[in-house]
């Protein structure tokens, strides 16, 4: 199922867009030479390409690989998520960009010291960073487990590679390289999907009509229900349509509000209306480039329900590696090969969605243009990683170095903190990713956890965002509240015997929407009490 050697068309294509971005790094180098420089670029970008990094910190591995997997496996009730992004553009145009153009620092939690005091600064930051070093590690892993499948080369390998590449250029170039390697990315992904669609329609033994046809009848371009239900609803355990939709709002907000790879670009953009523009830009780009890739999932099921031996194939691939992972034994022996073949046979579309993309690229694309789609693999996984490592150090000079260890920093000492730290970030995210080669079940715990209290961060931000009344008291009262719930929300599920009748029947989804709302709620109202007594 991989390309047993790349050939010499997709060499030059790939050593080309890692020439392109080391460039990058260099050429931007002498811009990144102050803090201002590495971190915002001097505020002086274009709206249109902060757009375009807007767009591309959107897209990851899991967009490219990940989402035609769920289209193939299930149908289209992921896009609904996505259909969100005009509703929290408005709100973050309105409201949260000239909030912090106008009024904020460089760090997006800056200001929850000034609302709330250092606690909430604190506890955002280490909720950042937390999800920062699971999100690289987790990136950085799936993409080299992507191109392990297509290529053979070794995972190990892969990572090192793509994180002292990306390490290098973020290092070097500071947020600028950033913003247009994310630019060029973005292109070199889009253009990679359009690819993909032309060559599965023209595959199809009857056309292209054939393939919506199937994929029709198969109910692929379904959104999912409709229904009023809160929980999972048959016949994938999905979300219904309105929980995703509410649930998208809920995140983009907290992508638009709080996080700060968003909010550096806002600063970085070389006016308000610029950054406006960006959100914009970024927020409806994403949403056909989105759908094409829930597309491609729809068209690859009729394309491989037309071709039953690449089907085949496929199962078997998937069922080769459950043998080996799940059940412990030896790759390639007899009884492995026995119990493959057999649990092909068993296994639904929904679990091996995961695997038809790979296999198509591995064996359908031309000479060349096999080489653009990895690099759209790669370019979809460096524009979340480099952001990541740039957001990530800027955090550390903000709220750590500047705020604590060394307030009087001159700039020399905070650009030579902000390098380092680059560095170290770059490090760490590579350390993760090659731990999950052996010990995946380590960061499912971590990931977790960090989401349990990021969970809380955009319910605090809109407690002193929304409401003026809001106090301290109120505040920690509503995060102590509100984290019990979302650590409920998140691990009851898994209770079992005498704790069953403390399970959520909540979508996970919920998770962020309940949550928000219980801090938010819950610290208003402890806030209106706390104002009285104080009175």
């Amino acid at each position: 199922m991989m390309l047993a050697a790349l050939r010499t068309a997709d060499v030059v294509v790939l050593f080309v867009y890692f020439a392109v971005l080391i460039g990058a790094g260099f050429y931007f180098r002498k811009r990144s030479g102050t803090v201002d420089g590495f971190t915002v670029a001097n505020r002086s970008l274009p709206g249109w390409v902060v757009g375009l990094s807007v767009f591309g910190t959107y897209l990851s591995s899991n967009t490219f690989i990940g989402v035609p997997g769920q289209a193939y496996g299930t149908n289209w009730n992921g896009f609904v998520f996505s259909l969100s992004l005009p509703i929290a553009a408005f709100i973050a145009v309105k409201w949260f960009v000239p909030f912090y153009r106008r009024h904020a620092g460089l760090s997006a939690y800056e200001h929850l010291e000034t609302r709330f005091g250092a606690w909430a600064r604190v506890y955002a930051v280490v909720c950042y960073l937390l999800t920062q070093v699971s999100r690289v590690g987790t990136i950085m892993f799936g993409v080299a487990m992507g191109l392990h499948a297509l290529t053979g080369w070794d995972i190990a390998a892969i990572i090192l590679v793509s994180g002292f590449a990306v390490t290098l250029y973020t290092l070097l170039g500071g947020i600028e390289a950033v913003i247009w390697t994310d630019a060029i990315q973005s292109v070199i992904l889009t253009l990679g999907a359009i690819v993909v669609v032309v060559l599965i329609l023209t595959g199809m033994p009857e056309g292209p009509g054939e393939a919506l046809r199937l994929a029709g009848e198969a109910g692929k371009f379904s959104f999912g229900d409709f229904g009023a239900s809160l929980a999972p609803v048959k016949p994938f355990a999905q979300s219904t349509f309105w929980v995703m939709l509410a649930y998208g709002i809920v995140m983009n907000l907290t992508n638009f509000g709080i996080d700060q790879n968003f909010v550096q670009r806002y600063h970085a953009a070389d006016s308000e209306k610029a950054a406006g523009r960006s959100v914009w830009m970024g927020a409806l780009m994403y949403m056909p480039v989105a759908l094409m890739f829930f597309f491609i999932g729809a068209i690859l099921f009729s394309y491989y329900e037309a071709k039953p031996d690449l089907l085949q194939e496929v199962k078997l691939a998937k069922a080769n590696e459950m043998v080996v992972e799940d059940l412990g034994l030896a790759k390639g022996s007899p009884e492995a090969l026995a119990e493959a073949k057999r649990l092909a046979e068993e296994l639904a579309p929904n679990q091996y969605g995961d695997k038809v993309l790979p296999h198509f690229i591995a064996n359908k694309i031309p000479a060349g243009l096999a080489g653009l789609l990895i690099a759209a693999l790669f370019a979809a996984a460096m524009s979340s990683i480099d952001t990541s490592l740039n957001s990530s150090s800027t955090i550390a000079l903000q709220d750590f170095y500047r705020r604590w260890a060394k307030p009087g920093a001159d700039e020399a000492q905070s650009l030579l903190f902000l390098r380092v730290m680059t560095v170290v970030w770059g490090v760490i995210g590579t350390g993760v990713a090659l731990a999950l080669i052996d010990v995946q079940g380590i960061l499912d715990v971590w990931w977790k956890l960090s989401g349990v209290f990021a969970g809380g961060m955009l319910g605090l931000f809109l407690l002193g965002f929304i409401s003026r009344r809001a106090n301290n008291a109120g505040a920690v009262l509503g995060a102590v509240v509100g984290l019990l719930v979302i650590l409920w929300l998140t691990f009851s599920p898994e209770f079992t015997g005498d704790l069953e009748w403390l399970r959520s029947p909540f979508h996970a989804h919920m998770t962020s929407i309940i949550g928000t709302l219980s801090i938010f709620l819950i610290g208003l109202g402890a806030s209106q009490v706390f104002g009285r007594k104080s009175e």
